[in-house]
C-alpha cells in the first residue's frame, strides 16, 4: 500500500509539499517530523490507473 504525506505549513495548515511513499516508509517519515516539530497530514494515495 503506498501513502501521499503532506508537510503542513505550522501557520495556516496549509499544505506546503506532498510526496508518495510505501507503507515500510511511513514510520520513518513520522518519526523525523516528530523529532523537529513538523506537522503531517498521511492519507492512502489511490492513482489514476487504479
Amino acid at each position: 500500500m503506498r501513502f501521499e504525506i503532506l508537510r503542513l505549513d505550522d501557520v495556516d495548515g496549509n499544505a506546503v509539499d506532498s510526496t508518495v511513499v510505501d507503507a515500510a516508509s511511513v514510520n520513518r517519515i513520522v518519526q523525523h517530523a516528530a523529532s523537529v516539530g513538523q506537522r503531517l497530514l498521511i492519507r492512502p494515495f489511490e492513482s489514476a490507473s487504479s
